[in-house]
């Protein structure tokens, strides 16, 4: 049995504990407004830009003259994945979630005979992933001195996604992040950006007969796909960065919970074990004035 005094300081530790998780519980409580309030602002625009690029693309029918983002390079042998984490921890199950589902399409790709590339955004998948697939990295994007996502932080990977889509280092691009449902609830999330692809219209949504582009589809296209690229990976960096805070702060939660019950067993565990020391006091103290 711990003597009273391990006891006491045992149960001390828990409460800066508690009091250190609260804390990062109330801090990730105000960034996950903010990051939310941005995600969700930013789904209309990136929903009816893709809308409007699907419209682009059916009209354009995918012929010789349609563009090489749209169009691929014509062969699916090597692929790059962009798996996108936080730069730190103590959120639960958020990076490891990414993490999984971007391995088990790796592993799905080599042993279909593919190669793989990897870039990562965040320092935390690059941890987890440098053990099997550090010879396949290529790129690790650091945003740890990011306060604040912003569209010039997407650009500059989409930017670079293209240069090396263009130099042929590879045929198909994957992104792989968390989608914000809620704060106990993000939704592991895959999308290719290159070659784009778009949902299928709605019948009658595209209506694109009715429309006259200038100077044509194909050109259009040409201009608006890399934009395309940039505004999916800012989007997702941005879906990341608020599932990021409400699993932190769920995980948060869920630690203050836990030490707080961890001190109420410490606490009846010391008041027991003080009883007992007082108890066989009393029964020395007694014993001896009897012995007299």
């Amino acid at each position: 049995m711990p003597n009273l005094k391990d006891l006491k300081n045992r149960i001390e530790s828990v409460k800066n504990t508690r009091k250190i998780t609260k804390a990062m519980q109330m801090v990730a409580a105000a960034k996950l407004r903010r990051a939310q309030e941005a995600a969700e602002a930013g789904r209309p625009y990136a929903d009816r830009f893709n809308a409007v690029l699907g419209g682009l693309a059916a009209a354009s029918g995918g012929g010789d003259g349609a563009p090489k983002l749209l169009a691929g390079t014509g062969s699916d042998q090597v692929h790059m994945l962009v798996v996108m984490t936080a730069e730190r921890g103590l959120c639960g199950g958020f990076n490891s979630s990414i993490v999984k589902m971007a391995r088990a399409k790796a592993d799905e790709l080599l042993a279909a005979g593919k190669t793989v590339k990897m870039i990562t955004v965040g320092k935390k998948g690059r941890e987890q992933l440098k053990r099997e697939f550090e010879d396949r990295m290529v790129e690790h994007v650091d945003l740890s001195g990011v306060r604040n996502v912003g569209y010039d932080n997407a650009q500059s990977v989409s930017n670079d996604l293209i240069h090396r889509y263009n130099e042929g280092e590879f045929d198909v691009a994957t992104i792989f992040y968390n989608r914000f449902e809620s704060v106990i609830t993000q939704v592991p999330t895959t999308k290719q950006v290159i070659p784009a692809s778009f949902d299928a219209p709605e019948e009658g949504a595209a209506a694109s007969t009715i429309y006259d582009y200038e100077p044509s589809e194909e050109g259009i296209l040409e201009t608006l796909l890399p934009s395309g690229v940039a505004t999916q990976v800012f989007s997702a960096l941005l879906e990341n960065a608020a599932s990021e805070q409400g699993a932190r702060m769920a995980a948060m939660d869920n630690a203050t919970r836990n030490a707080g019950e961890m001190i109420d067993k410490l606490t009846i565990q010391y008041n027991r074990s003080r009883q007992a020391v007082i108890t066989n006091e009393l029964i020395e103290i007694i014993s001896g004035a009897e012995a007299l």
